[in-house]
């Protein structure tokens, strides 16, 4: 875990080419049970062969360690997910499909086999408190018809569609540990190999390049 720099999330619509990459203020997912809320972000609004690109091998210069190599992205887990309205919530819900068996990599990062969480997305007209959240020059940049969704208020959470611009802030709220019992929703899972994995049909994630151990075996290595 103490080499873990960045916890990235990214989702896919359905029958949509766009990817959302978004970045979590912790290594971790939020505790379902306890509610545990996670504030988090969207990095990109992205294809497969752009992300692809960021999450390769990349060096970079430092003022005081001289040029640094950054390791590639490792994908740790992969699934189907579902976001569904209750009432003024919107919440987002999934179930894995690799591992097969969640190993210490899963625990670690606290990726349960299933879990849901509310979503809030931050109105960027509201400020935030000194040294929390994106500086105003990185916040989303909304279209007037979906400004009026915040009606005034610090967060929404009505429209899916204030997750699909870079720079979109939100809080990931623990809520159940049990989504397929309590939405009543049937998330249809596939049986998924290393060979047929969607991270690497889609997204285009070369196994070549990112160790695939955390996502077949739960293992780091």
């Amino acid at each position: 875990m103490a080499d873990v720099q960045r916890y990235y999330m990214v989702m896919k619509p359905e029958k949509q080419p766009r990817l959302r990459v978004a970045v979590l203020g912790r290594k971790r997912l939020p505790e379902a049970r306890n509610h545990e809320r996670i504030w988090g972000f969207i990095e990109a609004i992205e294809t497969g062969l752009d992300v692809e690109e960021e999450f390769r091998t990349h060096r970079c210069a430092t003022r005081t360690r001289g040029e640094r190599t950054l390791p590639p992205v490792r994908p740790a887990c992969e699934g189907i997910y579902a976001l569904i309205r209750r009432d003024r919530n919107l919440h987002l819900t999934y179930e894995l499909e690799l591992p097969e068996r969640p190993g210490e990599v899963q625990e670690e990062l606290n990726i349960e086999r299933e879990a849901a969480y509310i979503l809030s997305i931050k109105n960027p007209d509201a400020g935030s408190p000194p040294g929390a959240g994106l500086p105003e020059r990185e916040e989303a940049r909304y279209p007037k018809p979906l400004e009026k969704e915040f009606r005034g208020r610090r967060f929404a959470s009505e429209d899916p569609h204030l997750f699909d611009y870079e720079g979109a802030e939100f809080i990931l709220i623990g809520a159940r540990a049990d989504p397929e019992r309590a939405y009543a929703v049937d998330i249809e899972t596939e049986h998924e190999t290393a060979r047929s994995a969607y991270i690497f049909r889609q997204l285009k994630m070369a196994p070549r390049e990112h160790p695939i151990g955390p996502l077949i075996r739960g293992e780091w290595r």
